[in-house]
């Protein structure tokens, strides 16, 4: 009689469990940006948000929960029902923080459900107009005359926040890197000249350097960006030097793999609308809509290559 009813049971279970994932999803779907408004993870949920609402019949809500340098935002995430209603915009930091902070309230990994890496983002270097430097030569050399003069706003913990630490590293100078709940609140800082220069993604970025409200001294990756390509990389200055990110979907662990699927195939869908990847690609992000299980081989790999970065930059969290 036991074994009846635990088997009737399981297949009470079975069966809900793959109703639920037919009918996903039945209410609107919470976005969680791990950051302030106006940052690049801000915009490219925004971009791609009314092709998700055409493509999955529901209302996608962008919720911007900023702060502990992405971690307040995924936190949520960690412990929301696995259900595919709140999923997470993860950023770079998401595998640099388990270095740069001494204890997290959430496992980058086994506490989350991957979906899919959106895409990658070249980042680049600007300066206020003021700032009499068009060169990463000459920023240097600025620096090295004034020593602890010039400023730097970036989102702490991230990539952009390292490729500072990381510069000052190599170039052997002395700056304020001053770390922002957000990236657009760096950004807003850095045209307004309450900072001198800072790092950040192209896709926030871009718009700002064509009015010419800031000015772009190199871009921080491996190669130079199609959107800028008169500008330098920092590596043909500082040899060696790079730092780039990526934007990646994810959900609290346990989710069922047909509501994963159907997300990653959402998702995918609206990046390769040829609209939005070349809206995407001319503010210098690359689609890559991998599978569910591309991600989950990627994101433990990133995690030790960022710790040999925060450890070789020195970077601490306040």
């Amino acid at each position: 009689m036991y074994k009846t009813c635990s088997f009737a049971f399981a297949a009470i279970s079975l069966f809900a469990t793959h109703a639920t994932a037919q009918n996903f999803p039945g209410k609107p779907i919470r976005i969680i940006v791990p950051a302030a408004p106006g940052g690049g993870t801000d915009i490219l949920s925004r971009l791609i948000s009314p092709k998700l609402t055409e493509l999955l019949k529901q209302t996608i809500i962008i919720d911007n929960r900023a702060g502990a340098s992405t971690n307040l935002g995924t936190e949520i995430v960690a412990r929301s029902a696995p259900d595919g209603y709140t999923v997470l915009v993860a950023t770079t930091p998401h595998a640099v923080n388990p270095s740069l902070f001494k204890k997290l309230n959430f496992d980058p990994v086994k506490d989350f459900t991957f979906i899919s890496q959106l895409g990658t983002t070249h980042t680049v270097m600007v300066v206020h107009p003021s700032l009499p430097v068009k060169n990463v030569k000459e920023l240097i050399a600025l620096a090295k005359a004034k020593p602890g003069q010039l400023t730097a706003g970036t989102s702490g913990g991230t990539s952009q926040f390292l490729a500072v630490e990381m510069l000052k590293s190599m170039a052997n100078i002395d700056v304020l890197n001053i770390p922002y709940k957000g990236a657009g609140l760096a950004l807003n800082d850095t045209i307004a000249g309450h900072v001198q220069f800072q790092v950040n993604t192209l896709l926030a970025a871009l718009p700002f350097i064509q009015s010419g409200r800031l000015r772009a001294i190199a871009v921080c990756g491996a190669k130079r960006a199609q959107a800028l390509p008169e500008t330098p990389t920092v590596a043909e200055t500082l040899k060696g030097f790079e730092s780039s990110g990526w934007y990646a979907l994810l959900g609290p662990a346990g989710m069922p793999r047909d509501v994963t699927h159907k997300l990653y195939e959402s998702f995918a869908a609206a990046l390769k609308t040829p609209e939005i990847t070349r809206r995407l690609a001319e503010q210098g992000v690359d689609v890559v809509a991998s599978t569910p299980d591309e991600l989950a081989r990627f994101m433990p790999r990133e995690i030790p290559r960022w710790a040999a970065v925060v450890k070789a930059s020195g970077a601490k969290a306040e």
